[in-house]
């Protein structure tokens, strides 16, 4: 059994959400029953294209304010004189226009070191198990890997088994690559695994 442990290490996403729970209590003497209601007010904020292109949105469930536009649109009829207010402030719009680069990109530079420019390097263990060579890769992120077997130089199909793609609950990631196969004297098997975090390809070989 060969195992091939890779070490850890575009689009992203900075979601804020804020709960605000109102209650009315009305004095004793009036005969009306207390009131509770719910806002919730969502930032959103979206990455893409490596920053050439950043999108902010302010969002509450009846206006939103939609940073590509610059000013609030309305979602809904209780939403349309705020939304007019709010656009009639041009010193809130200003702010709002702002917050794409004061807060998003400020925090997209943050972030990036540990999401978008995360890599890792292989740490690689071989092993045998009777007729199954394993290669097995863990601890990689991003998520997009290439697990190759070849025998005797030769790319083999046949098979050659995978879990697939498995999260470890930590953003990286771990799968296992396995060929059945009854080695003979002489031949070499070879697990090639190719990744984002890697400069050149890493392989490990096993031979009787």
């Amino acid at each position: 059994m060969i195992y091939l442990w890779l070490s850890r290490d575009h689009c992203m996403a900075d979601l804020t959400v804020i709960l605000m729970v109102f209650c009315l209590s009305l004095p004793v003497t009036v005969p009306v029953s207390t009131a509770c209601f719910l806002e919730q007010v969502k930032h959103e904020r979206y990455f893409s294209n490596g920053m050439k292109r950043v999108r902010g949105r302010y969002l509450v469930r009846y206006v939103r304010f939609d940073s590509d536009l610059g000013q609030y649109k309305v979602v809904t009829k209780l939403g349309r004189a705020d939304a007019e207010y709010w656009n009639s402030q041009k010193d809130c719009l200003a702010q709002k226009r702002a917050a794409v680069d004061r807060f998003c990109r400020y925090n997209h530079r943050i972030g990036e070191s540990f999401t978008v420019q995360r890599r890792g390097e292989p740490v690689c263990v071989s092993l045998q198990h009777h007729n199954i060579l394993v290669c097995s890769v863990s601890r990689f992120y991003p998520g997009h890997i290439e697990v190759t077997w070849f025998w005797n130089g030769q790319e083999e199909e046949a098979g050659v088994v995978s879990t697939g793609l498995l999260q470890n609950g930590d953003w990286t990631f771990q799968t296992l690559v396995m060929l059945e196969t009854v080695p003979q004297n002489g031949e070499v098997y070879t697990c090639q695994v190719e990744h984002p975090s890697l400069m050149n390809a890493v392989t490990i070989e096993w031979s009787e």
